[in-house]
């Protein structure tokens, strides 16, 4: 998951790139209206990074609709913060993956108004009995 460009380019499209993720965020993740992605991915030249995902919006989709034991597998409850530059924008969400409390940290590249590539990592939240300070609200 470490392939594909790496420098930030259109700054002046920033604030409108951050605003299109924070709604395909909203709206797709959060929201659960999968059926919406279409209106903000592209679908012809989409690269999916994650290898677990295929490498393209149609296996995306089918991951963020499975279901195991009549729960979501990937969950996405909150969004924390979305950080932009360019034509690279970072979402940080909470929620739950395969039943376990978690971070999910997406970083998206978008072009001529859509999102054309996709890269991400999750973590376990530990519970917060094992948090070793107070920092943060959740």
């Amino acid at each position: 998951m470490v392939d594909g460009p790496t420098e930030a380019v259109n700054h002046e499209l920033t604030e409108k790139n951050r605003t299109l993720v924070r709604s395909f965020v909203e709206i797709v993740l959060v929201g659960g209206q999968i059926d919406k992605s279409i209106e903000y991915i592209d679908e012809g030249s989409y690269i999916e990074h994650n290898p677990h995902f295929g490498g393209d919006a149609s296996t995306l989709r089918q991951e963020l609709e499975s279901t195991e034991n009549g729960l979501m597998r990937i969950d996405y409850s909150r969004i924390h913060r979305v950080l932009a530059e360019g034509n690279f924008v970072l979402s940080i969400c909470e929620g739950n993956f395969y039943g376990t409390h978690s971070a999910f940290y997406d970083l998206f590249r978008v072009a001529k108004g859509k999102l054309v590539e996709h890269w991400d990592t999750t973590e376990k939240i530990a519970p917060r009995s094992e948090w070793k300070n107070n920092n943060g609200k959740f």
